[in-house]
């Protein structure tokens, strides 16, 4: 005890500089758990959380058993599945080839408009697809038909959703990523590179025997981050993409969490539904590191 009161003394300023991150981290998702029983409870809002009857697993043994449920637990895997597929090596192949870049400002400027996407609103992204793949005026459809292809409903179409849903969002994150694959490479020793020249390395050798292994904790740490969240998709830019149309291919599980508990009114079904969601990343998480750490000694923990 007299030891932690002599770190906090010595630390003090420290401490008070991260106080206001422990204290939103507390209040805004800490204390919020407390309402995760309501999931098993029938949340009558006069009478309260606490007064509100038990009812046990009823509302997830209904959420089993509706006929959404494999719909819904599919959509969510396949998105975020093909989205950590061909989005989590984008950044790192970026950063790969912006490193080889000798021409400084030619760097620095590819890097600025690559990142530049992140800073765009999800809804004028939703917006710009939407006006681009229009039937009428979209710039995709204007060059199908100069091609003499008749015009596509691509957002009405369940079978365009996944793709378009992917691509943009490759498009418009990979820049981001690939920041902190260019600070890991910027902090590997450059006796490395020298010493290899000299054995005759060329570029593609040193990428492979130095870039590559000095980034590989980077990579394993973030792929564990992404494989964590596994089951959170980019809730908002469906929500504005999608319609009965294409529920198919694009209702997932935060999309009817918000149906059935913000607009139905149903809070004690769509916590149950969220918490199912959040014990499926727990598991995800604790799983993948598990494995990593005793796979590559490389873990969050």
């Amino acid at each position: 005890m007299n030891t932690f009161i002599q770190q906090a003394k010595r630390d003090k300023y420290l401490l008070v500089i991260i106080l206001p991150v422990i204290v939103y981290y507390i209040v805004f998702h800490y204390v919020p758990m407390y309402g995760i029983i309501i999931a098993f409870k029938k949340f009558y809002p006069l009478q309260g959380i606490m007064g509100s009857p038990w009812i046990g697993f009823a509302y997830f043994e209904q959420f089993f058993d509706s006929i959404y449920f494999w719909r819904l637990l599919k959509n969510t895997l396949l998105l975020s599945f093909f989205s950590l597929v061909w989005g989590f090596p984008a950044p790192i192949i970026f950063a790969l080839l912006l490193n080889e870049l000798k021409d400084n400002l030619f760097k620095k400027t590819v890097q600025t408009v690559s990142y530049l996407p992140h800073f765009i609103s999800v809804v004028v992204i939703a917006g710009m697809i939407v006006n681009f793949t229009s039937p009428t005026d979209g710039v995709i459809n204007m060059i199908l038909g100069a091609f003499g292809i008749e015009p596509v409903h691509f957002m009405n179409e369940a079978g365009y959703f996944r793709s378009i849903f992917i691509s943009s969002g490759i498009w418009q994150e990979f820049g981001w990523g690939t920041i902190i694959y260019l600070a890991a490479i910027a902090g590997i020793d450059p006796q490395l590179y020298e010493a290899a020249q000299m054995d005759g390395a060329n570029r593609w050798h040193k990428m492979r025997h130095i870039t590559l292994p000095c980034l590989m904790p980077t990579i394993i740490i973030l792929l564990i981050l992404s494989l964590g969240n596994l089951m959170d998709v980019s809730f908002e830019k469906i929500i504005l993409l999608y319609n009965p149309a294409t529920y198919e291919t694009a209702d997932v599980i935060s999309t009817y969490v918000y149906r059935r508990g913000i607009l139905g009114g149903e809070y004690s079904l769509s916590a149950a539904i969220g918490l199912f969601n959040n014990v499926i990343n727990l598991i995800l998480l604790v799983s993948v590191n598990y494995i990593s750490r005793k796979a590559s000694e490389t873990s969050l923990w």
